[in-house]
């Protein structure tokens, strides 16, 4: 009895908890976890046979490292990732919302842009990647890389079209009945039923997209041919051996993808503040 109510109270307590206090507690959580570990069961993996550091370097460790090469090292590298992300995660949702605007219109083409979509999923990215540089060529010095674009791209495909597909189809069938009894084709139910209601939905799609993105530009950077970005700086820190600055750079990709993710957080709850409502309603109801 008293450890149902203890599991109750802690509940409790992180139902309470407004949703970035949950995720600063999971982040101290996990940074606390990597800090035991490294220091503990983890703190030979990896060593050099004369002592040498291992693989696994505690939070300290790294970030002392990151103020050490400060801005003018992770600046120059993280802008160049960013914008190859940022190119590819835009061509790539825009190819992906226009295929699922068409599947609403011509619903029998629904088939054929799924199976598209689950085809771009599939490939292995770094197969693609050397047959794209292939073709795409290096880029200059400093410049973004085309690989790592088209990428990125591919990366962020699949999961809005799915996602997109989903919230275009979940409008309410007595709406688009409406639109109908006043003379509206498929048009006009897209534009004024299906859009509205599956807004969240897209945004959503487009939130986790952001990761995926730049998870691509930077696989797209290790056959890219660039000189500059996370993956580059990435591999020079592997194979000089400098496990801590190796770590920061990782570390820096995923800040860039997490508040990629936290701006469309945001975008949300500002575009689409009745979907935030009704889960908090949904929520209350269910306590």
């Amino acid at each position: 009895m008293t450890e149902m109510t203890t599991g109750a109270g802690l509940r409790a307590r992180l139902g309470g908890l407004p949703p970035w206090g949950i995720g600063l507690a999971g982040v101290f959580g996990a940074i606390a976890l990597w800090w035991i570990a490294a220091v503990t069961v983890l703190a030979g993996v990896g060593a050099s046979a004369g002592g040498g550091g291992g693989a696994i370097p505690t939070p300290f460790d790294v970030v002392r490292q990151l103020v050490t090469d400060g801005v003018s090292f992770y600046w120059p590298n993280v802008s160049v990732t960013e914008t190859e992300a940022a190119i590819g995660y835009f061509w790539g949702n825009l190819a992906a919302l226009l295929l699922a605007a068409t599947v609403l219109v011509v619903p029998a083409l629904e088939r054929l842009v799924i199976q598209l979509a689950v085809i771009s999923y599939c490939l292995p990215i770094v197969a693609i990647g050397p047959l794209a540089f292939i073709v795409i060529g290096s880029p200059g010095h400093g410049e973004s890389s085309g690989t790592a674009v088209l990428l990125a791209g591919i990366s962020v495909f699949f999961t809005t079209v799915v996602g997109a597909v989903a919230a275009l189809k979940s409008a309410d069938e007595s709406s688009l009945d409406l639109i109908a009894v006043y003379g509206g084709g498929r048009i006009k139910q897209l534009l004024k039923v299906q859009l509205m209601s599956a807004l969240p939905g897209i945004l959503t799609a487009l939130k986790i997209a952001v990761p995926a993105a730049v998870l691509g530009a930077v696989l797209g950077e290790y056959v890219g041919g660039v000189d500059q970005g996370i993956g580059p700086a990435m591999v020079n820190a592997q194979q000089n051996l400098q496990i801590a600055r190796a770590w920061g750079v990782a570390l820096m990709a995923g800040l860039l993808a997490g508040l990629g993710y936290a701006a469309f957080g945001v975008l949300t709850r500002l575009l689409v503040p009745w979907s935030a409502s009704s889960t908090a309603g949904r929520k209350g109801g269910s306590q």
